[in-house]
């Protein structure tokens, strides 16, 4: 089993003395739930037809969209 060396605040390292925190399985699950995380990522971004440059072209557009859907809204709030 691999180790790893984390710093705590000591803010936090009280609050842990205090809990009995057991910090093996804590990081441990957490550590397992990122790293499916980033699985599952990578598995939709590997299908994904959709390129850098048409993906900003699509921000874009929502953005342009969503500024004059709020233009509008403060517009007609006052009237």
């Amino acid at each position: 089993m691999e180790e790893i060396f984390i710093k705590l605040p000591e803010e936090l390292k009280k609050l842990a003395l205090m809990k009995k925190i057991n910090w093996q399985l804590l990081v441990a699950r957490k550590l397992n739930e990122e790293l499916e995380e980033l699985t599952k990522l990578e598995r939709i971004l590997a299908r994904s037809k959709l390129t850098e440059e048409s993906a900003q072209k699509l921000s874009n557009e929502v953005n342009k969209a969503l500024s004059e859907r709020y233009i509008a809204l403060l517009k007609s709030k006052r009237r």
